[in-house]
């Protein structure tokens, strides 16, 4: 096993290493609940970190991981209310209107 990258908290930390389990890179969390001592040891020892179970991984899963930080972000404009959407965002959040399809 090796060690891939710390994370910036638990919830990344997971979604990371689940996403790298699905495309065939098995990973797993580790030191997931040490930021609760946080201040009795460097803080920066305490960040949930990602490891792989087969160090041959490590491009791929660097590369995969990468790819994902770089997709484009949508931006829509609501066509009920004239709201900017950004982000992942499938539904207004002033409204609710759902994302037109086009």
């Amino acid at each position: 096993m090796m060690r891939l990258m710390r994370a910036p908290n638990a919830a990344m930390a997971t979604v990371w290493a689940d996403l790298l389990c699905e495309a065939g890179y098995p990973a797993t969390v580790e030191r997931l609940h040490l930021t609760s001592i946080a201040g009795e040891i460097p803080p920066d020892q305490c960040l949930p970190e990602i490891w792989l179970r087969y160090p041959e991984h490590e491009a791929a899963a660097r590369q995969l991981l990468h790819d994902l930080e770089q997709l484009p972000q949508r931006r829509w404009y609501c066509r009920h209310c004239g709201e900017l959407v950004e982000g992942g965002f499938e539904q207004c959040w002033n409204c609710g209107t759902w994302m037109p399809m086009d």
